[in-house]
Order: C-alpha cells, then sequence, then structure tokens
C-alpha cells in the first residue's frame, strides 16, 4: 500500500514537471509569447534542469534539444523509482532493464506529448467559447493552431462549430491507446 501511493506521488509530480518542460519546449518552437506570467512560470519552474543542460546540449533552428534531453532523463529516471519502488530486483537485472528503460521512457514521453496537445486543444476550445480574450489565450492559441490550421482545411465547419479539436481528441487518444500501449506492453515485456 505504501509502495502504490509512492508511486502515485512520483508519477504525478513527475508528470507535471514533464509537462512544464515539454510546454517550455513547444512554447520555444511554436514561438508562444513568453512574456506573460504563464510562460515566466514554465521558464522559472524548469530553468533548474533546462540551463545547465543547455550548456552541453545546443539548439537547433527554434528546437529546444535542452528541454527534451532533460524531460526524457527525468522520464527515465521516473520509470525506474517505479520499478524500484514495485521491488524490481534491479541487482539481478540491471544489464538488461536499463535499455529497456530508456526506450520505456521515450514512449512515455511521447505520450505526455500526445495527452498535452489534446489537453492545450480542450482548453483552447473552451476558452473560444468562455473568454477569447483571456491573458492565457495567446499562448494556448499559439500552441495548438499549428495542429489545428492543417485540420481546418480538411474538416469543414459544420453549423458553425470547428469540430477539429474532436479529431485532435479521437486521433491522440488513438494513438495512445494503441500503437503506444502495444510498444510499451513489448518493452515490459521485454524484462
Amino acid at each position: 500500500m505504501i509502495a502504490d501511493g509512492l508511486q502515485f506521488v512520483v508519477q504525478s509530480l513527475g508528470n507535471l514537471f514533464l509537462f512544464a518542460i515539454l510546454l517550455r519546449f513547444a512554447m520555444q518552437m511554436f514561438r508562444a509569447p513568453l512574456g506573460n506570467p504563464f510562460g515566466q512560470f514554465v521558464v522559472a519552474f524548469t530553468d533548474f534542469l533546462v540551463r545547465p543542460l543547455r550548456r552541453v546540449i545546443p539548439g537547433y533552428k527554434g528546437f529546444d534539444f535542452a528541454s527534451l534531453v532533460g524531460a526524457w532523463l527525468v522520464e527515465y529516471l521516473i520509470q525506474i523509482m517505479l520499478l524500484w519502488s514495485s521491488g524490481f530486483p534491479f541487482r539481478l537485472a540491471a544489464g538488461a532493464a536499463l535499455p529497456a528503460l530508456a526506450l520505456l521512457a521515450l514512449v512515455k514521453l511521447v505520450e505526455l506529448a500526445i495527452y498535452l496537445v489534446i489537453g492545450l486543444t480542450v482548453i483552447r476550445a473552451i476558452l473560444s467559447w468562455v473568454n477569447p480574450y483571456s491573458p492565457l489565450a495567446p499562448v494556448i492559441y499559439a500552441l495548438s493552431e499549428p495542429i489545428l490550421a492543417p485540420l481546418r482545411r480538411i474538416i469543414p465547419l459544420v453549423g458553425n462549430v470547428d469540430l477539429s479539436p474532436l479529431v485532435v481528441f479521437f486521433v491522440g487518444q488513438l494513438i495512445i491507446l494503441v500503437p503506444l500501449r502495444a510498444i510499451e506492453m513489448a518493452i515490459l515485456r521485454s524484462f
């Protein structure tokens, strides 16, 4: 029971931090405004990890690879802590488990990125109905527009309602449930 509580805390806090790192990466890649309080919070919250990594890992053409590597390292540590707290015998199987955990961390990071896209899309849809002039709106719009704009060219408006957020939601869930879960299960079976 204590192990379950520890796993919940590790995974919840780790995922919140990972969402912040992925947001930082996306905000820089899509040139979202960082001068608002939300952008400043994300940068300040993740600076202690990203800034030292930038000395070693340079960015390239708007891609902040230090943020991505930092997010992968955090997810890797989360997976190790989750296995350790469940009683995995690292002394016996560490040689085989650590490379598999590196791949599992990558799959989990892709899954979190898809959840982030879904969440941003849902927030954008809600903001467009409730308060399109919210101070958070420019950031959310800048992050979700590169995903929604191509879909709007394909999916027509139905009764003046944009259905592209629903498509993002369903396709994102489908990607998580079918290929990512299958890859995750194959990795977990390997050790």
